[in-house]
Order: C-alpha cells, then sequence, then structure tokens
C-alpha cells in the first residue's frame, strides 16, 4: 500500500509541478502547447510501442475496442437527448465534455504504476474504441448537429440562445458534394493525424501478422516510453486552470453529474462481466474511470472561446480520476 500511495503523491506532485511552471511563465509563451506536442507527438507513441513489444498479444484482447467505444458513445448520445432543448453554448460543453477518457495521458502512467507496462496493451486496447469519439468524432458530429463552422469561436458565428445555429442547407448538387468531402476531410484529419492512434493501428497488424518489434527499435523508445509519465503528467498541470466564474463551476457540475455514474457502471460492468484476468480487467476499470480527455478540453476553448472553463475541467476532473482510481485499486486487490 504504501509503495502505491508513494507513486500516486509522485503523480501529484509533478502535477503541481505543472501548474506552478505554467503561472510562473518560466518556459515561456506556448509552453503548454509544446509540452503537449512532445507527448502525443514522441512519448506516447513510444510508450505504446513498448507496453506491445513486452506483450503477449491475444486476439480476444480486441473486444475491449468496441468496449471503449460504447463507454464514450452511449453518454454522447445520452447527453444530446438530455440536452437537446438547451441554450447551443451549454449543449456544447456537455457533449465535447461528458464522454472520451485521458488514456494515453493520464491513465497509462497510473496503469503503469499500479499494474506494470504490460497492462498498457488492453488499456490501449480500449483507447482504440475511445479515440474514435475522442479524437474526431464528438467534434465533428457537435460541429455537424450544431451547424457550427469549424475554426470560429461560437460567439463569432451566432449571439443567440436556440439549441442549434441557423443554417440554410445547400440546394446546389456541387455545394452539398463540397460539403461532404469537407466533412470526410474533418473525420480522416482528426483520425489519421494523430500520431498515437495511428500507432495503435500498426502495433495490431504487427502482433495479428505475428511480426515481432525488432530489438533495435524497442531498445530506441524505452528512454522515450519511460518519460511519458512524467511529461504526461506535467502537461495535465500546465493545462490546468481555475474557474472563471460561478457559471463554469455550473456547467462542469452538470458534466460530472452525467460523466461519474456511467464511469462507474462501466467499470463495475467490466470488473464482473468481462472474461479476461484480474490485471487485464482492473486495467480497464482504470480507463472507465479516467478524466474528461485533453483533446475535449481542447475543443471547448476552440469553440467556445472559453480556456477557463476547458482548463478547470480538466483540473477538477483529474483530481476525481487519481482518486477513484486508487481507491479502486486498492478494492479490486482486497476481493480479487
Amino acid at each position: 500500500m504504501a509503495q502505491v500511495l508513494c507513486k500516486v503523491f509522485s503523480f501529484v506532485l509533478v502535477i503541481l509541478l505543472g501548474v506552478v511552471t505554467a503561472r510562473s511563465g518560466k518556459l515561456g509563451k506556448g509552453a503548454d502547447r509544446l509540452i503537449s506536442k512532445i507527448v502525443f507527438n514522441l512519448t506516447l507513441p513510444c510508450a505504446i510501442i513498448r507496453a506491445f513489444e513486452s506483450y503477449d498479444f491475444n486476439v480476444s484482447l480486441l473486444g475491449l475496442v468496441g468496449l471503449g467505444f460504447a463507454a464514450t458513445v452511449i453518454p454522447y448520445f445520452l447527453s444530446l437527448f438530455v440536452y437537446r432543448n438547451k441554450p447551443q453554448q451549454e449543449r456544447i460543453v456537455q457533449q465535447l465534455s461528458v464522454c472520451g477518457f485521458n488514456i494515453g495521458c493520464f491513465c497509462f502512467p497510473v496503469v503503469q504504476a499500479f499494474l506494470g507496462t504490460a497492462a498498457i496493451v488492453p488499456a490501449a486496447m480500449f483507447d482504440i474504441g475511445n479515440c474514435v469519439m475522442v479524437a474526431a468524432g464528438t467534434n465533428v458530429m457537435t460541429q455537424t448537429l450544431l451547424h457550427i463552422q469549424p475554426g470560429k469561436t461560437l460567439d463569432e458565428q451566432y449571439q443567440g440562445h436556440a439549441p442549434v445555429l441557423p443554417y440554410t442547407k445547400p440546394k446546389d448538387r456541387d455545394a452539398r458534394r463540397l460539403a461532404r468531402h469537407a466533412l470526410l476531410r474533418n473525420v480522416a484529419k482528426g483520425f489519421f493525424g494523430s500520431i498515437p492512434f495511428d500507432t495503435y493501428l500498426v502495433m495490431i497488424v504487427l502482433m495479428l501478422a505475428n511480426v515481432k518489434i525488432p530489438a533495435v527499435v524497442a531498445t530506441f523508445v524505452e528512454p522515450l516510453a519511460n518519460a511519458n509519465s512524467f511529461v504526461a503528467m506535467l502537461m495535465v498541470g500546465m493545462l490546468m486552470d481555475l474557474p472563471a466564474g460561478r457559471d463554469d463551476v455550473m456547467k462542469l457540475l452538470k458534466i460530472i453529474g452525467l460523466r461519474l455514474p456511467f464511469g462507474l457502471l462501466s467499470a463495475v460492468c467490466a470488473w464482473f462481466v468481462l472474461p479476461f484476468g484480474a490485471n487485464v480487467r482492473e486495467a480497464v476499470v482504470m480507463c472507465c474511470l479516467a478524466p474528461i480527455a485533453v483533446f475535449s478540453t481542447l475543443f471547448t476553448d476552440e469553440v467556445l472561446g472559453n480556456a477557463k472553463l476547458a482548463g478547470f475541467s480538466l483540473s477538477v476532473s483529474a483530481i476525481i480520476g487519481l482518486v477513484m482510481m486508487t481507491g479502486a485499486h486498492f478494492l479490486l486487490a482486497a476481493i480479487a
């Protein structure tokens, strides 16, 4: 127990270091974006490669992809129904934040600390399904359903309080074709522009083809993979922020009110229903309790222009996630 608590405490210290670093400005303007690029484009892909290299892959784990997708898409459509008559500002916050989990940048370090490097693989399988929504799905569907123009904040497009933005459907055939192509490009960019997602796909193909990762590759990525926990938690701390006012607090409470019950239900189902060993099931439980995805907070900032709300959402959900994941680890160890 003491060893696990020490690891949790070290995560907290690194997150606090990120908060202090961002507030002091010692790394300069835009340091948080630089660290994010290092995580998503370098250390996280290397951590994925290292995990697959050290794991005896089982095809049955591919079923976790479906579970990850279901655990992400169901809350999204639930939020569509619950907030269907709310102003678009509130709908956007809910639909972008109520679903999706921060697996690579938050769950991977915790899972690795609690269960070892090999446990990252089942978490990665869950994350592939999660990424279908997080990398592009929620953003594209929200923009399409609410008629939001990509690249513009909501205030730049509309000042009203209707559930959706004003929209005129293209009548010309060429205009409709161009709109479909733009949508497909947006989806493809979200998926294949994500290096971690592409790494997942390559690793699965190699494992299914029974191709071993060369030792030289494993040796090269190992130092970068080992750095992922520190850099990812540092990034989480740098992206944290305080709320701009009471309105942001109320919005986040509504998000947690939908996320938390469904996350707990998914975790219970994962532990008692999945036909895997205790380590695999616990890794999936950790995924179900993970905080709001970084992509969700970035999309919230992009559409609403509210960086405070995005950072505050990440802050609170990260604290709740770390407490729940630690508690779940001790509970499952007691009943396993």
